[in-house]
């Protein structure tokens, strides 16, 4: 079993029994407290995201194969959304495995991932994606065609507008993306996840209130 709270911009805390994860928590660069990585795994899609706390269990922010606490964890380069071609690959997309279920965490990257990309992402039952958009991370169409490529059982929007947050760039509102994929929607304070008998059978948006 494992809980997944929604915290604002591209973070979220997944929590088992044992052990807590944290994306991207450098929350002071949308107006919001960072987050506390105490005894935490820290987890970020870029660099600049992380908090870097010498109290993390272990802070994570570039491509490779992670056994931690209670999770493996694998993570692939990716394209930025606005780098050219030629810049290479300045984000991490990862692969979560935790209590039975596989987790994908993407960030802002570009709307296309290439085969082998979504060969190691691999099935996923939960997608943690931004769909905020304006030219900073994925909008609406972006991520609509990501997660039907990806194909979860699971889809869980992040990074969308929200008053309390100072994004760099205005986000867009949550129903967007929401009316393009046209999925049933569930609005939960936290997800809980028990096991996999309990998960959907069709795709379903599940949108966690911040906290």
């Amino acid at each position: 079993m494992f809980e997944i709270e929604y915290k604002g911009a591209n973070s979220v805390v997944i929590s088992t029994r044992k052990s807590k994860l944290i994306t991207d928590p450098k929350l002071s660069l949308a107006g919001l407290k960072d987050l506390s990585v105490k005894g935490a795994v820290e987890l970020a899609t870029e660099g600049r995201f992380l908090v870097d706390d010498s109290e993390a269990i272990l802070a994570i922010d570039r491509p490779g194969e992670y056994g931690v606490a209670s999770f493996d964890i694998t993570g692939i380069p990716a394209r930025r959304h606005l780098d050219a071609e030629s810049e290479g690959k300045n984000s991490t997309i990862y692969r979560i495995e935790a209590e039975g279920a596989r987790i994908g965490i993407l960030g802002n990257i570009y709307e296309k991932l290439t085969d082998d990309q979504l060969e190691q992402l691999g099935v996923l039952d939960i997608l943690i994606i931004p769909v905020g958009g304006n030219g900073y991370t994925l909008d609406s169409t972006g991520a609509v065609g990501l997660v039907k490529a990806i194909d979860p059982k699971i889809v869980i929007p992040v990074h969308y507008a929200d008053n309390a947050l100072k994004y760099e760039v205005p986000q867009c509102e949550l129903a967007k993306f929401i009316s393009e994929l046209s999925a049933p929607v569930e609005t939960v304070s936290k997800y809980k996840y028990k096991q996999q008998t309990a998960m959907p059978v069709s795709l379903t948006i599940v949108e966690i209130v911040r906290s």
